[in-house]
């Protein structure tokens, strides 16, 4: 296993993440946010700084767990598979169990189901693009 790639690998994703998380939760999912205001923390007492250092840590187990499952494929393709298969790991045993617990609507969990298995996907991607093992691809 090439770690220096794996680290590369979760920075750039998490670089990737930095990005596009604030579009989708401020920008495309914002209406369905706004009518569920009252299940979500005021703005003044969410630790941003807790979120991304966990976000960041979790990019690192992300690209560890790829790297450990890299079958030797073109980068990009496996990423993207392997990026889905997280994402629909993460829609099933947390997504659905935040709509179980929490009063939030359909619609609003489908969207969530969507956004972590696209997000997901495209991180996978990056990871995939990212990562090499030792000695390059095979």
């Amino acid at each position: 296993m090439n770690f220096g790639r794996v680290a590369a690998a979760a920075i750039a994703a998490w670089i990737v993440y930095l990005g596009l998380s604030p579009l989708v939760n401020n920008v495309l999912l914002a209406d369905l946010y706004a009518q569920h205001a009252r299940v979500f923390r005021p703005a003044a007492e969410m630790n941003l700084a807790f979120g991304l250092g966990a976000t960041l840590v979790g990019f690192f187990v992300f690209a560890y767990a790829y790297a450990k499952g890299y079958e030797g494929g073109a980068g990009a393709v496996e990423g993207l598979r392997y990026g889905v298969l997280v994402g629909l790991l993460l829609a099933t045993f947390s997504v659905a169990w935040n709509y179980v617990v929490l009063p939030v609507s359909g619609a609003l969990a489908a969207a969530w189901i969507v956004d972590v298995i696209v997000e997901m996907a495209i991180y996978g991607t990056a990871v995939g693009l990212i990562y090499k093992p030792r000695g390059g691809r095979k």
